[in-house]
C-alpha cells in the first residue's frame, strides 16, 4: 500500500513539474501587439427607421367580391325622365363631396331658426338643414325628423334621363 502512495505522489509531482513558472509569452505578447496596432474599425450606423404607413381600405362601401351580383330586371327597371335633372349651375356644397353611404345621423337641434340634423361623416360632424345638399348624386335633404332625415337624390338612368331616388339616414343609437 505504500509503494501504491508512492507512485500515485510521484505521478502528480510529475504533472505538476510540467506546469513551471517559465515567462516564455513573448510570442503571445507579440500577437497582442500586432493586433492593438491595426487600425480599429467602425460600426455601421443604424438603418433609417421608415415610419408606418397606414392603409385606408376604400372598397368597404362596394359589392362583396364573393357575393353574387345583384340581377336586374330590365323590364321592371325604372324609365328616366328628361324633365328631372340635376342643377349644374348650383355652386356645389362640401358634403357633395363624399359618398352618402358614409354618412350617419347622430342627433338633431332645433331653435328659432329651424329644425337641424347633426350628421357624422366627411371629416367631422356637420349640421344641415332642409335644402342643403348631401353625397355625390345631387342629394338634397327634404326633411328631417327626430328618427332620421329623409334625401332625394337624383341620379341618372343609364340613358340619358334622370330619375329621383329617395334615401334615408336614420338616427344611430349609442350601443
Amino acid at each position: 500500500m505504500n509503494g501504491s502512495r508512492f507512485t500515485a505522489l510521484f505521478l502528480s509531482f510529475a504533472l505538476l513539474s510540467g506546469c513551471g513558472t517559465g515567462s516564455d509569452f513573448g510570442d503571445l505578447q507579440q500577437y497582442l501587439d500586432e493586433v492593438r496596432a491595426k487600425p480599429k474599425g467602425t460600426i455601421e450606423p443604424l438603418p433609417a427607421f421608415i415610419p408606418y404607413e397606414a392603409f385606408t381600405y376604400s372598397a368597404a362601401a362596394l359589392r362583396h367580391p364573393f357575393q353574387p351580383p345583384v340581377k336586374l330586371d330590365l323590364t321592371q327597371r325604372q324609365k328616366g325622365s328628361k324633365d328631372i335633372h340635376p342643377d349644374e349651375t348650383r355652386v356645389k356644397q362640401f358634403l357633395e363631396g363624399f359618398n352618402i353611404e358614409n354618412f350617419v345621423m347622430v342627433g338633431t337641434l332645433a331653435n328659432g331658426g329651424g329644425r337641424y340634423a347633426l350628421i357624422k361623416g366627411g371629416e367631422g360632424v356637420h349640421r344641415v338643414k332642409v335644402g342643403d345638399y348631401l353625397g355625390r348624386n345631387h342629394g338634397r335633404i327634404v326633411e328631417i325628423s327626430d328618427a332620421g332625415v329623409d334625401v332625394l337624390e337624383i341620379v341618372p338612368d343609364g340613358e340619358g334621363g334622370w330619375l329621383e331616388r329617395p334615401r334615408s339616414l336614420t338616427l344611430k343609437e349609442r350601443t
